[in-house]
């Protein structure tokens, strides 16, 4: 996940806090200099971090606290809601809405991956179903056509562009009327990008713009500028009107916190963020689920999300059937294996769910997890339907494993590491037996549930994710966790 050691700098002190035999304002101190010193370090404006300070020593007044009061949940509590007040613009962009043709317009500056951020966009929203085109409207920069043009072949999304016309708006205006004739719903324009913010971008911007009547302009900003976010933003506001932000290459930056920070405070709204080069590597930014998953704390409506995406209607009765009945197969962790693959980045999978630091699973580590997947998948492919249908492990003796070993080309240990990881991911399904997964949006269905269990309710279920044989253990067993 982005801003994994931001977001682990803030869970240690949060945690340090809660490991206090007592809550006294030396301890409280503490946790917020840790928290402070972690927010600059990723570039926060001073300003916001120091307000940040002072609100919640408001909200949390430790002599005004009667005794009974829960105070590590109150301080927590307090933490979430200032990082939730430093990252929200305070308003939703424009949402684009199927079968009604809408116009979306990307401006930037050259090199913030522009193009790149436009495919993403598109494909996310095809994924949804939408009809996404793409217009290439770039004469400025040699190769920019044939970029877009790679991407949107690759993606099979429909796309526009001249080599011989020079003019950028002609070009935008042809391909928005083309594109709405071929009755696509979501009609994308690539814009000129520069190397500084010259009077003759936000002039070719500003034409482009009343050409084609835009219903979203977004501006792409590469986080890797933090604070200084501020001042970009609010150059294009004041140029052509931008409605919504999107800040790319959060995988690589420690300032991409001052990146978000700064774009909030122009009032423009954040809603993705690049997480990688990939065209999956791209993620919704909703507030209180980023913080969520920041903190540690999960984020169990992303993640029931992930599944109603990946798993076909018809199949979804029976996967959540066998989640909640806590039996545990090999063939049922084959099938979750193949789900996973299907659902992204691995390490934006695991940040949705309690317990798990972001931390565990660094960046560059990806690849070699869903290569561990694959290799597990192999071993199983090698197995009998007795053996993949069965859930007592003992059945697995000696003779079977060396099968499986010489059937699927991997070493007798590779096996048993494999068996290991089954029997940690079984221990935990038992757990969950009986649990109530809801339908899609529907999370107050499983608040509801996960409190009536005997796990009690969220904090519970944190504790149970970490009994895995620790959740570092447990993201192990594919590729992360050192």
């Amino acid at each position: 996940m982005v801003l994994a050691q931001l977001g682990g700098s803030i869970s240690r002190a949060l945690q340090q806090m809660s490991n206090a035999t007592v809550i006294d304002e030396k301890v409280l101190k503490e946790c917020l200099n840790e928290i402070t010193r972690a927010l600059i370090q990723a570039d926060v404006q001073f300003k916001l971090v120091c307000d940040m300070q002072t609100n919640i020593k408001k909200i949390v007044n430790l002599e005004d606290l009667a005794a009974g009061h829960n105070k590590r949940k109150i301080i927590q509590q307090a933490v979430f809601n200032e990082l939730c007040k430093i990252l929200d613009a305070g308003k939703p962009s424009f949402t684009p809405k199927k079968g009604k043709p809408s116009v979306v317009m990307f401006v930037g500056l050259q090199g913030s991956g522009k193009t790149t951020t436009c495919t993403k966009y598109a494909y996310y929203h095809q994924k949804k179903g939408w009809k996404p085109a793409l217009v290439c409207a770039d004469t400025f920069r040699a190769g920019a056509f044939d970029q877009l043009k790679q991407n949107a072949t690759k993606a099979k999304i429909p796309f526009y562009g001249s080599y011989m016309e020079s003019d950028p708006v002609k070009i935008a205006v042809d391909g928005v009327e083309r594109f709405k004739k071929e009755n696509c719903d979501l009609i994308i324009v690539d814009t000129s990008g520069r190397h500084k913010q010259e009077a003759a971008l936000f002039e070719e911007m500003r034409q482009v713009s009343e050409a084609t009547k835009p219903d979203l302009v977004i501006f792409v900003m590469d986080s890797s500028i933090g604070q200084a976010a501020f001042d970009q933003a609010q150059a294009f506001k004041q140029s052509v009107a931008v409605g919504a932000v999107i800040v790319t290459k959060m995988d690589g930056h420690a300032k991409g916190g001052g990146a978000l920070s700064a774009v909030a405070a122009t009032k423009s709204p954040v809603i993705f963020i690049g997480t990688g080069e990939h065209m999956d590597e791209f993620e919704v930014f909703d507030v209180k689920p980023f913080v969520s998953r920041l903190l540690g704390m999960g984020d169990w409506s992303g993640f029931m999300d992930k599944i109603h995406e990946v798993v076909p209607m018809d199949q979804q009765p029976e996967l959540l059937q066998k989640l909640s009945e806590g039996n545990f197969t090999l063939r049922i962790m084959y099938e979750q294996f193949q789900h996973i693959l299907k659902m992204g980045p691995i390490s934006q999978v695991f940040s949705m769910l309690p317990g798990f630091s972001a931390e565990l699973m660094p960046k560059g580590r990806e690849k070699e997890s869903q290569a561990k997947i694959k290799r597990y998948m192999t071993m199983m492919d090698s197995m009998t339907n007795e053996e993949l249908d069965s859930s007592h492990p003992k059945i697995m003796n000696e003779s079977r494993i060396m099968r499986i070993a010489r059937g699927s080309g991997r070493q007798v240990r590779e096996v048993m590491e494999m068996f290991e990881g089954y029997k940690r991911l079984a221990k935990i399904r038992s757990k969950m037996k009986g649990l109530k997964f809801p339908k899609k949006g529907d999370m107050s269905a499983l608040s509801r549930n996960m409190n009536a269990q005997q796990i009690g309710g969220m904090g519970g279920l944190q504790s149970l994710m970490k009994q895995m044989g620790s959740a570092k253990d447990m993201m192990g067993m594919f590729g992360g966790g050192n």
